[in-house]
């Protein structure tokens, strides 16, 4: 087994949208080819996706498009393991060992629940007003997640920081009271990956309804770049780069050559009108050839079924054992 091992859970909530590829899919993907000794877990987190969505046609198509846009985008499943989550029912199974050695106050300081709870609060509700368990114990499942496979390494947003810490005290609890089973992981935040604006100039995210989806069909993809908000300055007066969207959007997809011409075009007072053309073109030409893959892909759920199922059956080959042994460290073992 290699020494290291790099973990990236996948929600399947909704259609991937351009944050998503610049801030995820790019970088795990460019990672993944790297030569190294290093092994990559790509896992569809739906048994997480069902604490925000039920909704189960959603699911379903979420699955589907997540999965569809990884493979078109370049995920190679020869290289790496990539699998449904709920395909691997040691992940659960696990989830439930950690469960007994996880004092509810740590759960009590999970940022996802203290926040339902002071939303609730705010409107004169019962703090746990529509709090259902699986927000609440989110957290455990995301340690199972990680720990069946010991990952030693997960790339996370600042916001997920704190459930990668909560994931160290599980193990560290479990290998306290059970011997020396599990690795502890360390987060990855890289902070060279960008974090895009959305059409409104806010962080480009589904809750804000502000996202361009990342395979929208070309001219759908041109009406999308043309809504990014703007200021009112005209062509020929010079405008701010950094605090501009379609030059951060630019940013994201352009070589250093074409960002620093871009960044010159800004301070000579390039229209907006010939800024997002040029800036629908660049990520046009990127993403044209993975589109093309895409909906090729959706047409075939079945290719991709076969392409996740062989990927559980590689990952179980990992967890199916390491479970067991953890089983019999608890005292779950055969009597004679």
């Amino acid at each position: 087994m290699a020494e290291e091992r790099v973990l990236t859970g996948i929600t399947t909530t909704g259609t991937p949208h351009l944050g998503n590829y610049v801030g995820a899919i790019r970088p795990a993907i460019a990672s993944s080819r790297e030569a190294s000794d290093a092994e990559h877990f790509f896992f569809l987190a739906d048994l997480h996706a069902l604490i925000k969505c039920q909704d189960p046609e959603r699911v379903q198509r979420a699955t589907l498009e997540v999965a569809a846009a990884w493979l078109a985008c370049g995920l190679d499943p020869q290289r790496v393991f990539f699998y449904r989550q709920s395909d691997i029912p040691e992940i659960p199974q696990l989830a439930w060992l950690l469960h007994c050695v996880c004092a509810k106050g740590l759960l009590n300081r999970a940022h996802a629940y203290k926040d339902a709870v002071q939303k609730n609060r705010d409107e004169g509700l019962d703090p746990d007003h529509a709090v259902t368990m699986g927000l609440f114990c989110y957290p455990v499942l995301m340690a199972a997640d990680i720990l069946l496979f010991n990952a030693t390494r997960v790339p996370v947003g600042r916001d997920q920081l704190q459930h990668l810490e909560m994931a160290r005290d599980l193990a560290q609890r479990f290998n306290h009271l059970y011997g020396p089973h599990f690795t502890l992981p360390e987060a990855v935040v890289d902070e060279s990956v960008a974090v895009l604006k959305g059409l409104d100039g806010r962080k480009m995210s589904k809750s804000y309804d502000n996202t361009i989806p990342l395979f929208a069909p070309r001219e759908q993809l041109r009406k999308y770049v043309n809504k990014i908000r703007t200021n009112l300055l005209e062509p020929g007066q010079p405008k701010d780069p950094d605090t501009s969207t379609v030059f951060q959007i630019w940013q994201a997809f352009a070589s250093a050559e074409e960002t620093e011409r871009m960044r010159q075009a800004f301070r000579e007072g390039i229209a907006w009108g010939e800024a997002k053309r040029q800036l629908f073109e660049l990520i046009d030409r990127e993403l044209a050839p993975a589109r093309e893959r895409y909906f090729d892909l959706l047409a075939a759920p079945e290719e991709i079924e076969r392409i996740l199922r062989r990927g559980a059956e590689r990952a179980r080959e990992r967890a199916a054992p390491f479970y067991e042994e953890l089983k019999r460290a608890v005292g779950i073992r055969p009597l004679g």
